[in-house]
């Protein structure tokens, strides 16, 4: 959720996120060929900033799996409202496991839905360290370019999640973007941290408090949910290897 990074809709063209779910640092780790899920959340700042985000998003396997997601945001920013759509394709390259560091790429753009103006451009490698079956770290780093003041920035962000029971995960992460620019909150890194509740394979909701999630040294509370869909053969869906 490299910094992932997805664009929030509505806010600085240069804000960098991820897709993890509601969360900004992405794990290296997709889902197996064939299933779907839904992730969305709500977000509010204190503020008055909101956004609402949806990001469906399937496994196809041309010659490898590949994710494609569509995230899809509505957000207000210092009271103007935006619409973003950002696509994006993610590969693993190396497989996670305990004790083995994984990798992945994904790579996309994002779009004013209303103009049309390209906003953004970027690519990132995810990598996931598992610790065991039950805590993993991820490091994310990466370019992204905001080209609407074609400015060009290196995406980090660095999380972890432990699930500490067998249907709550705790998830802690910093994130952000480094390089030059004129407004000096654009640059300065972004907190989170959330427990999500998963009583099932198929569902999950989060609850996250951010800090200076849009550069606006904010406070942010998100609420967002994940919905799964199985494989064709009508096994639940999950990620590709971990209990995670």
């Amino acid at each position: 959720m490299a910094v992932t990074a997805a664009i929030l809709g509505g806010l600085p063209a240069g804000e960098a996120r991820a897709a993890n779910g509601a969360y900004a640092v992405d794990a290296a780790d997709i889902g197996e060929a064939g299933s779907c899920k839904v992730e969305s959340w709500l977000s509010s700042a204190s503020n008055t900033d909101f956004a609402a985000v949806a990001n469906p998003s399937c496994v196809v396997n041309p010659f490898q799996p590949v994710e494609l997601s569509m995230f899809t945001s509505r957000a207000r920013s210092d009271g103007e409202w935006g619409t973003t759509i950002q696509p994006k394709a993610k590969t693993n390259i190396m497989p996670t496991g305990v004790g083995k560091l994984g990798f992945s790429i994904y790579a996309g753009g994002s779009f004013d839905a209303l103009t049309g103006e390209n906003l953004t451009a970027f690519a990132v490698v995810p990598a996931t360290f598992r610790l065991n079956e039950t805590m993993r770290i991820n490091v994310n780093g990466g370019w992204l370019w905001d080209r609407s003041v074609d400015r060009h920035y290196l995406a980090y962000g660095i999380g972890f999640d432990w699930k500490f029971t067998e249907t709550l995960q705790w998830t802690i992460e910093a994130f952000g973007q480094a390089g030059q620019s004129d407004t000096p909150s654009v640059i300065q890194p972004r907190f989170q941290t959330g427990v999500r509740y998963r009583p099932n394979e198929i569902f999950s909701v989060d609850l996250i408090y951010g800090r200076n999630i849009s550069g606006e040294s904010a406070n942010w509370i998100t609420l967002g949910t994940t919905i799964r869909f199985p494989v064709p053969d009508g096994k639940p869906a999950r990620e590709r290897t971990g209990h995670l």
